[in-house]
């Protein structure tokens, strides 16, 4: 391997995405596996400030605006956390990246996807995950976790719904690379599930387990 791994996590407000990432992340470092943790937008101070100003329920931001911003928060966190850190051959896991610009502006906004993803591809430096794993729940169980407080979660029901649809159309086509998880799961049968897959990714690019 001449980097190390990406592996990121999808999902709507609610479905226990991060608490996935981070529980991979403790078992990374418990393995003795140099690993770092980001999230999308944010990590870094540039992008945290842009999440900042897209969370704030109180600032009107037209979706072009929007993709824009979350751009521009992924190409400083690609440059100064991601790319460095693969290049030191770290496990990078990732609460969010790419995919969620497809189910949430491209998918969900409409705006044109072609588009959208040459935009995307100059800003996170062409990179892809490695394994992406989408953890799935219909948007009121998601609804009835969260808090409801900034402005994407905010959105309409049906805005979600469209979210989930975008995720869900994604995954079908990248088979192999996007794993489906039930959210209603119970936590500890998620980690399982995930921690099954990694190895076999590791299994897979060389690693020792």
């Amino acid at each position: 391997m001449n980097r190390g791994l990406f592996i990121t996590f999808e999902g709507v407000e609610g479905s226990g995405k991060t608490t996935q990432a981070r529980a991979l992340a403790e078992w990374f470092e418990q393995n003795g596996f140099p690993c770092i943790l980001v999230r999308d937008p944010g990590t870094t101070i540039t992008g945290e400030k842009i999440r900042e100003i897209l969370l704030n329920s109180e600032n009107p931001i037209h979706p072009k605006c929007e993709v824009f911003l979350f751009l521009a928060a992924r190409s400083q966190l690609v440059y100064e956390k991601i790319l460095p850190a693969l290049m030191e051959k770290k496990i990078v896991i990732s609460d969010r990246f790419a995919d969620s610009t497809y189910a949430y502006q491209t998918f969900a906004r409409r705006l044109p996807e072609r588009l959208i993803a040459i935009f995307n591809r100059f800003a996170s430096a062409g990179l892809k995950p490695d394994l992406t794993f989408l953890v799935d729940v219909e948007i009121p169980v998601g609804q009835a976790r969260g808090k409801c407080v900034d402005r994407m979660e905010k959105e309409s029901t049906s805005y979600h719904n469209e979210v989930r649809n975008g995720y869900l159309k994604l995954a079908h086509r990248s088979k192999k690379r996007i794993k489906i998880l039930d959210g209603k799961k119970p936590v500890d049968e998620l980690k399982k599930e995930v921690i099954g897959y990694v190895k076999n990714l590791l299994i897979r690019k060389g690693y020792r387990i």
